[in-house]
């Protein structure tokens, strides 16, 4: 029984696995940023302890309207970026949730999936 609509014109991650994702099944293994209206850019942040306000302003510049909700993804080991860094979100008002790379795939095809603007940044190898 099909429960939903096909939606070919979005980007799904169909895979993750140990420093890799698969978007529409192209394998990709450095860090990226992916929208949910087809926007697929690489992120150039290769470690956590590298991120910096710029890196949080490419996720806001991938989008043509603002999205409801930015995710992170931090890599393997759930670890929350520093408060200044996300000010270009909290001075829209536009929520960022931060969680491991595998959540922030699954939690990312969700969102994509009900038609929601949502922009992730994954780390990827971290």
């Amino acid at each position: 029984m099909k429960l939903h609509a096909d939606k070919p014109e979005i980007h799904t991650i169909t895979a993750h696995g140990d420093g890799w994702v698969a978007i529409n099944g192209e394998r990709h293994e450095r860090s990226l940023i992916l929208n949910s209206s087809g926007v697929l850019l690489p992120w150039d942040c290769a470690r956590f302890e590298d991120l910096s306000e710029a890196h949080f302003l490419a996720l806001l510049s991938a989008c043509q309207e603002a999205p409801e909700l930015a995710l992170f993804g931090c890599g393997t080991r759930w670890r929350f970026p520093k408060p200044a860094l996300l000010q270009p979100f909290i001075s829209q008002r536009i929520g960022v949730e931060t969680m491991d790379t595998p959540a922030a795939c699954r939690t990312f095809n969700i969102l994509a999936g009900e038609g929601r603007r949502v922009v992730v940044g994954l780390l990827i190898g971290v």
